[in-house]
């Protein structure tokens, strides 16, 4: 809220500097008819003085205005009453400061009409002039302040957009999959209780991975060696558990330093064990094939499924990925074969099209 005070105290700075230089060329420009003997310095000395004189009557108006349109609740018709009963006493103002100050003290003339002397400051043409001249500046006053408040509300939405796909992709990644913790901890258990030699290499491989899912994965970016990594210490717990699985991993990436959102790659991985290798009971197997060549990636996973497997099986797990993928990489290019024996999976992201999270 401050940032948006300062923001609008040097809007309206601003303005009323642009205006009062306007002012003075305008009244400059009109002295020269009004008082022809007058030398230019004399024109606009008085010109600066006045207008400044003005601003004594111009700006008491306009934020008095500004103050009862934004925080005044009453009634309309109440409120058009206090405009009214506001603007009045403004003009009476500018034209007892138009009569009494700037005729006979700055000119050093009685101010006239018509070649007449008025005999008060109250006529109607010259009340008229007044009139006009301050409701063309609050008119102005008003512009500005709207303008400035609906991009400073385009800015607000925009921010709490940003802020709800942010956090709607924290909780995205946050759905982690329970049952592969759970599952990877008995099959630990079963190991431990065999004295098996890969028990401590499991152990280390699943810290790793839940150090990656806890801390690294909170980045907005990560290289995406680190998550190919992430991704083969997966694999290589899954393949303790299911015994009769081949995983053909192939991997050519030219860039390693290349940046991706973490958790996206290996959520396809995940789903091709939870709805096509879990769900078989024979030989089973997972190809995952990573391609980045000149800032395009592309990620290919075929898995093994039963022939009479649920069709819609993986649309459920896929939902989370294409939703992340939308918010992430808009131009990105994903489709999914779902064959007789097989699903296929390929993935295209095109780093150079791609938005910062």
């Amino acid at each position: 809220m401050k940032s948006s005070g300062k923001s609008k105290l040097q809007i309206h700075l601003l303005f009323w500097i642009l205006y009062y230089i306007l002012e003075v060329y305008l009244d400059f420009y009109w002295s020269r008819y009004q008082f022809p003997d007058f030398q230019w310095q004399t024109r606009i000395q008085n010109t600066l003085i006045l207008e400044l004189g003005y601003f004594l009557v111009k700006i008491p108006l306009a934020y008095s205005l500004l103050y009862v349109y934004e925080n005044v609740n009453i009634k309309r018709l109440f409120k058009y009453i206090l405009y009214i009963i506001i603007v009045v006493i403004a003009v009476l103002g500018h034209r007892f400061f138009t009569h009494y100050i700037i005729y006979p003290y700055i000119y050093s003339v009685p101010e006239t009409l018509d070649g007449k002397e008025l005999s008060g400051f109250i006529n109607g043409l010259v009340a008229f002039n007044s009139f006009m001249d301050l409701i063309f500046m609050v008119g102005l006053v008003f512009g500005v302040e709207i303008t400035r408040q609906k991009n400073l509300l385009k800015e607000q939405i925009s921010q709490l957009k940003s802020e709800k796909l942010d956090q709607e992709l924290s909780m995205l990644k946050a759905q982690i999959n329970p049952h592969f913790l759970f599952n990877t901890l008995n099959n630990i258990y079963g190991m431990a209780l065999k004295k098996a030699d890969e028990t401590p290499d499991v152990i280390l491989q699943l810290s790793k991975i839940m150090r990656y899912n806890i801390y690294e994965a909170a980045e907005e970016k990560i290289s995406i060696t680190k998550d190919i990594e992430n991704i083969r210490d997966f694999v290589h717990i899954q393949q303790i558990r299911h015994h009769h699985l081949t995983v053909r991993f192939n991997e050519d990436i030219d860039n390693p330093s290349q940046e991706i959102s973490p958790l996206i790659l290996i959520q396809f991985v995940e789903n091709a064990f939870k709805h096509g290798v879990s769900e078989s009971l024979g030989d089973t197997f997972i190809t995952i094939d990573i391609r980045l060549n000149n800032g395009i990636l592309t990620y290919t996973i075929e898995n093994s499924k039963e022939e009479r497997q649920h069709e819609h099986s993986t649309k459920i797990g896929l939902k989370n990925i294409r939703r992340q993928l939308e918010l992430l990489y808009p131009q990105h290019s994903l489709s999914v074969e779902n064959l007789t024996d097989k699903y296929i999976v390929k993935l295209i992201i095109d780093f150079h099209d791609t938005i910062s999270p």
